[in-house]
């Protein structure tokens, strides 16, 4: 839901919907997105100006596997997924501003 908000946006439109919004992924998003401003600016000189959020997409990472001990020496599995969260920036041309 979260990477749905910023897609296509402007990279500073972007940060500010993440700023307000509700949703408790939208803080580890906002520190993705401002990493990925920064990575921009700095490895491949682009103007922060004129970045537009090309890809937002959540994706499945690995799983954790836990064991919990339960009654009569039995135990359960408990799996803990993670997810992965990826933003890429493009630099605008001229019709996309």
């Amino acid at each position: 839901l979260v990477a749905g908000l910023i897609r296509g946006k402007r990279a500073e439109d972007a940060m500010n919907i993440l700023a307000f919004s509700k949703k408790a992924m939208a803080v580890d998003a906002r520190k993705v997105l401002a990493s990925a401003i920064a990575n921009a600016e700095n490895n491949h000189n682009l103007d922060v100006d004129a970045l537009v959020v090309a890809e937002a997409s959540v994706g499945k990472s690995i799983t954790m596997k836990r064991f919990h001990t339960r009654g009569r020496g039995k135990s359960t599995r408990i799996l803990k997924p993670i997810s992965r969260l990826r933003i890429v920036v493009r630099e605008a041309t001229g019709e996309e501003a």
